[in-house]
C-alpha cells in the first residue's frame, strides 16, 4: 500500500550556483538584515522595555562588576600576566558581547580554564626566550601611572627572537605572547563561523567537558599552592606538571611563609563559609554576598597598615597602573609560534560559550544563533588583543549570579564594564599591597563546583559506565599530562568508545509476547513464546565493515547454525556417498551404513525454515554490510532457509536496492522485505 515518493534530483552545481546568487546579491534590505544579524543589539535595543528590565539589569551588572574586579586580579596569576591586563580583558569583552552576542544572560569575560591555557603558553614561550619564570619582579612603589609601570621592567633584554628586535622586558614579552595567542584564537573562531564549522562542538560531549574542567581545576589548584604557603619553587612546564609541582612543594615545604599560611587559612575559611551560607540561604538573599570584594578590601588594608611585605616578606600584587595603554597590533611572528596552541583555545572558548548560551536560552524560552555566537566570541578575542587583553569565554558561575540577580538583557554587561572602568581609571593603585596568597584563595574557592564533580562519580557510573570512563580518562589526562593533550585524549577516547560499542553491540533472539503482534528479547523477558520453524534475530547497531564478523558470529551462535559448515558437511557426505555407490558397497569405511554416516556428518536436524532479521536498530549499511546480507541470503538459501528483513528504514532499503539485494527488477522485494516483524513471521508460517 505504500509507494515511495520520487524526488527531483538537483545537482550540486545547481545548489552552489543558487547559493552564490543568493549570497552575492546586494540590496538595501539585505544589507540592513546583514547588519542587524551581525549586530543583534540593533534588533533588541529599540524594543527594550525600560521600566520592566532596567533595574534588574543595573542590579545584576553592579553585582557582576563587583565580582569581576577581584576575579580579574586573581586570574592574572593563572595567565602569568599583570592584573591590569585582566581588567582590560573584562572591560572589552563585556562591551563587544553586548553588541554582537545573541544570549541575554551569559557573562563573558575572564574564565579560569581559559586563563590557565593562556598561562601555559606564556610560560613556555618565556622559557624559550631565556626569561627566568621564577624571577618575580619586586614591587616598585609608584603613583600608579603607566609611565612608572613601564619603568618597573628593570630586567630588559634586547630580543632578536622570531624577528623582534626591540628592547622588551619579561612583562612586555609575556603580554605580546598572550595577545598573539588571543588574536589567533579569535581568527580561528571567525573562520569557523564563516565556514559554519560549529558542528565541531558536537564532538565535545558533556563527559569530556566535565572531565576537562575537573582535570584543569586540579592543575589550577596545584599552581596556586605555592602562593598559599608563600614558597618559591620553579614553575613546571610540559607534561606531568602537576606531579612535578607537588614534588617541589613537598621538597620546599620547610620554607613556607608563616604570614601567608595564616592569611590563606583565614581567607579560605571566610570564603568557604560565606559561599556555603550563600548557597543555603540563596532563596532569602536578593543578591549574592560580595565576599571576594570584602576579603580583598580587608586583606589589602591589613597588608598595607601591617606592612606585611616589608616585615614578613609576604608577596604582594605590586603597582597596578591606571588608564589605558596605547593599542598595539599583535606581533605577526609571535602568531606563527602560537598558531597551533590557539586552536584548542578557540574550540574550548567557543564550546563553553555556546553550551551556556543554549542552556539559558532554553531555560528562559528564547533562541540563540550558534554561528553568531562564534562570531561574537571571535571578535571578543580579536579586537581586545589590540588593547593588551587575552582570551575570553562565558563563565557558568558568573552567569548563574547574573540570572539570580534579575538580569534581563546584555545591558547588565555594559554596567559591569563601567564598574571595571571605574577601577581601571581610579581605584587600581589601591590594590598595591594585596597579598598574592589572597588571590590564590579566591581562585581555589572558585573551583568548588568543578572539584565537586568527584562526588558525582558513583551516580554517573550508575547512569552510564562508558561515559564515566570517558570522564575519568579525560580528567586524568588533563591533570597528569597537559590540558590541551588531555582534551584531545578525551575526544579520541570517546570516539573509540563509540566505535567499540558499534563493533560489539547487543544481539538477541526474539520471542513473541503472548496474544500480541510484538516481539522482544527472549533473554530479558519472561513468558515469551517461541515461533515454530522461525528464528527472529536482532542486531542493535549499524552494519558496516568493522562489525561484519561480529554480526555473523552472533547470528550463527544464537541460531546454533553456521550455514557454511552445514553446507560443507553435506557436500562431504554427498561425495563419500557417491564414492561408495560407485564401488557398489553400501557400507562406509567405518563399517557404518549410509544413514549412520549421515547422522555422523549432520548431527542434528535444522529446527527452522525461516530467518527474520529485525533491522529496526540498523541505521545504515555500507558496501560491506550489503554484501554481508547478500552472503547470508545465498548461504541460507542453499539450506532451503528463507531470509526475511523487517523494519528497515528508507536509507537501508536504498542501500539494499543499489547493492542488488532484491535482484535486478526488484520482483522478489515483497517476499523479502516487511514493514513489521509480525508480517514477516506470518509470511514465513504460510510458506511450505
Amino acid at each position: 500500500l505504500m509507494e515511495k515518493k520520487t524526488h527531483v534530483k538537483i545537482t550540486r552545481k545547481e545548489v552552489m550556483l543558487a547559493t552564490l546568487r543568493k549570497s552575492c546579491s546586494c540590496t538595501p534590505q539585505k544589507l540592513k538584515n546583514f547588519l542587524m544579524d551581525f549586530f543583534p543589539v540593533l534588533r533588541w535595543l529599540p524594543k527594550y522595555r525600560c521600566k520592566e528590565y532596567f533595574w534588574g539589569d543595573v542590579m545584576s551588572g553592579l553585582v557582576i562588576g563587583i565580582i569581576l574586579v577581584p576575579q580579574a586580579i586573581a586570574y592574572s596569576l593563572l595567565a602569568g600576566l599583570k592584573p591590569i591586563y585582566s581588567l582590560y580583558t573584562s572591560f572589552f569583552a563585556n562591551i563587544i558581547y553586548f553588541l554582537m552576542g545573541t544570549s541575554r544572560h551569559v557573562s563573558v569575560g575572564i574564565f579560569s580554564l581559559i586563563s590557565l591555557m593562556v598561562g601555559q603558553v606564556v610560560d613556555r614561550e618565556l622559557l624559550l626566550a631565556g626569561f627566568d619564570l621564577n624571577d618575580d619582579d619586586p614591587p616598585v612603589p609608584g603613583d600608579g601611572s603607566l609611565q612608572n609601570d613601564n619603568l618597573s621592567n628593570t630586567t630588559a633584554f634586547n630580543l632578536t627572537i622570531v624577528g623582534i628586535n626591540a628592547e622588551c622586558g619579561k612583562e612586555c614579552y609575556a603580554i605580546g605572547i598572550a595577545t598573539a595567542l588571543t588574536f589567533m584564537a579569535g581568527v580561528y573562531q571567525v573562520l569557523m563561523g564563516i565556514f559554519r564549522l560549529g558542528f565541531v562542538s558536537m564532538y565535545l560531549s558533556e563527559s569530556i567537558l566535565d572531565g576537562f574542567a575537573t582535570g584543569a581545576s586540579l592543575t589550577i589548584l596545584t599552581a596556586q599552592v605555592k602562593y598559599l604557603i608563600g614558597i618559591k619553587i620553579p614553575r613546571s612546564q610540559g607534561h606531568g606538571m602537576l606531579v612535578i609541582t607537588w614534588i617541589n612543594i613537598f621538597r620546599n615545604i620547610s620554607q613556607a611563609n608563616l604570614c601567608d599560611v595564616i592569611t590563606s587559612a583565614i581567607c579560605i575559611v571566610v570564603l568557604v563559609t560565606a559561599k556555603e551560607l550563600g548557597d543555603r540561604y540563596k532563596h532569602k538573599l536578593k543578591f549574592p554576598l560580595p565576599t571576594e570584594l570584602v576579603v580583598i578590601v580587608v586583606a589589602t588594608l591589613v597588608s598595607h597598615y601591617g606592612k606585611l611585605n616589608e616585615v614578613y616578606a609576604s608577596s604582594v600584587s605590586g603597582a597596578i597602573p591606571t588608564g589605558f595603554i596605547p593599542p598595539k597590533v599583535p606581533e605577526f611572528n609571535l602568531m606563527l609560534r602560537v598558531a597551533l596552541d590557539a586552536l584548542p583555545l578557540a574550540i574550548v572558548s567557543f564550546v563553553f560559550t555556546v553550551s551556556l548560551s543554549e542552556m539559558f536560552a532554553k531555560k528562559y524560552a528564547y533562541t540563540i544563533r550558534a554561528n553568531q555566537e562564534m562570531f561574537a566570541v571571535g571578535f571578543c578575542n580579536i579586537i581586545p588583543s589590540f588593547f593588551h587583553s587575552f582570551a575570553t569565554s562565558a563563565a557558568l558561575a558568573k552567569t548563574l549570579v547574573k540570572t539570580s540577580t534579575g538580569c534581563q538583557t546584555q545591558i547588565s554587561g555594559v554596567i559591569s564594564a563601567m564598574v571595571v572602568l571605574l577601577v581601571l581609571l581610579f581605584l587600581a593603585p589601591l590594590f598595591y599591597s594585596l597579598q598574592k596568597c589572597v588571590l590564590a584563595c579566591i581562585i581555589i574557592v572558585s573551583l568548588r563546583g568543578a572539584l565537586r564533580k568527584f562526588r558525582d562519580v558513583p551516580a554517573r557510573y550508575h547512569v552510564n559506565k562508558v561515559d564515566t570512563l570517558v570522564w575519568v580518562v579525560t580528567t586524568s589526562a588533563s591533570a597528569l599530562v597537559s590540558t590541551e593533550i588531555g582534551l584531545l585524549i578525551g575526544i579520541v577516547f570517546s570516539m573509540l568508545c563509540i566505535i567499540v560499542r558499534t563493533q560489539r553491540p547487543r544481539t538477541a533472539l526474539l520471542g513473541q509476547i503472548q496474544d500480541t503482534s510484538f516481539y522482544e528479547d527472549d533473554l530479558e523477558y519472561k513468558n515469551l513464546s517461541t515461533v515454530p520453524k522461525v528464528k527472529i534475530f536482532r542486531f542493535e547497531a549499524p552494519l558496516y565493515y568493522a562489525n561484519r564478523n561480529y554480526f555473523l558470529k552472533s547470528l550463527y551462535g544464537l541460531t546454533n547454525l553456521d550455514p557454511n559448515l552445514e553446507a560443507a558437511r553435506r557436500k562431504k557426505y554427498e561425495k563419500k556417498e557417491k564414492q561408495h555407490l560407485k564401488k557398489g558397497n553400501h557400507r562406509t569405511a567405518n563399517g557404518l551404513g549410509i544413514g549412520e554416516t549421515t547422522l555422523q556428518l549432520v548431527p542434528k536436524q535444522i529446527d527452522f525454515q525461516a530467518l527474520v532479521i529485525d533491522c529496526s536498530s540498523i541505521s545504515f549499511l555500507d558496501t560491506t554490510g550489503v554484501n554481508t546480507l547478500k552472503e547470508i541470503l545465498k548461504d541460507y538459501k542453499n539450506l532451503n532457509i528463507s531470509v526475511l528483513l523487517a523494519c528497515c528504514n528508507p536509507s537501508v532499503i536504498d542501500s539494499l536496492k543499489r547493492g542488488g539485494y532484491f535482484g535486478k527488477d526488484f520482483g522478489c522485494m515483497q517476499e523479502m522485505l516487511f514493514y513489521s516483524i509480525h508480517n514477516a513471521v506470518l509470511f514465513a508460517k504460510d510458506q511450505k
